[in-house]
């Protein structure tokens, strides 16, 4: 078992609110310099910078888990996790056929670049990425199951975009296994005021949109390894 220094929640220049220089051969230099085990690349309603990201990870020695940050019907946000590339880009193919069709405007919400390893633009994304998708938050865990995907509700304790936020309790049918909480302070009146997290596991993100914000080496989470596999069974159980 080793400690693994994470940080599972970072947007790339392909989400319209994240910072041009969110490259992803920028966000995995930064995450080596820091000295982080492991990141996942989370960008909203998207996972098509995964592939740049997890070939810089190869020459970095970082591990780089593909996702996304999934906004579903009650536009509440979803960290969704996967155990390869090609899981990753099925399912976001599948989103952004549930995506609101709503042209992005850059010139109001930003760009939405799609680079490779080299920090060449490749292309830019149509639809605005930020909108709700068709997908209930209910549905998540069983629309994830085919593609082999891990479910973590994003920051519970923001007081927008998060199922507490929007819906002001945990749905009864819930079957997460672990939750991502923004500020740890919050930990305890959370699991106090929502029982059902009290089973949970929990994990503090960044949720970086400027190379700045990504997290220092100092969460870590216990795993058989270093590898998807460990991390998106810790997170499932």
């Amino acid at each position: 078992m080793i400690n693994l220094s994470y940080d599972f929640h970072i947007h790339t220049c392909l989400s319209p609110c994240g910072d041009n220089d969110m490259t992803p051969a920028n966000i995995i230099g930064m995450a080596a310099l820091k000295g982080l085990d492991a990141v996942a690349i989370t960008d909203h309603n998207s996972a098509l910078n995964c592939e740049a990201a997890m070939k810089c990870g190869e020459c970095y020695g970082v591990l780089v888990i593909p996702g996304m940050e999934l906004t579903t019907e009650e536009e509440a946000h979803v960290v969704c996790l996967f155990p390869a590339l090609e899981n990753a880009l099925s399912f976001s193919s599948y989103v952004y056929e549930r995506l609101l069709p709503i042209k992005n405007k850059p010139d109001i919400f930003g760009h939405q670049y799609i680079c490779d390893e080299d920090e060449n633009i490749k292309g830019e994304i149509e639809h605005l990425l930020i909108n709700a998708t068709s997908i209930g938050f209910s549905d998540v865990s069983r629309e994830l199951k085919p593609f082999g995907g891990v479910m973590v509700p994003a920051h519970v304790d923001k007081s927008t975009t998060s199922i507490i936020s929007n819906l002001g309790f945990i749905p009864p049918d819930s079957d997460f296994k672990t939750f991502e909480c923004k500020n740890m302070a919050n930990l305890h009146q959370l699991r106090k005021d929502h029982p059902y997290l009290q089973g949970c596991k929990v994990i503090t993100d960044s949720d970086a949109h400027y190379l700045e914000h990504i997290n220092e080496p100092v969460n870590t989470i216990l795993v058989k390894n270093k590898s998807i596999e460990s991390v998106l069974e810790y997170l499932n159980t």
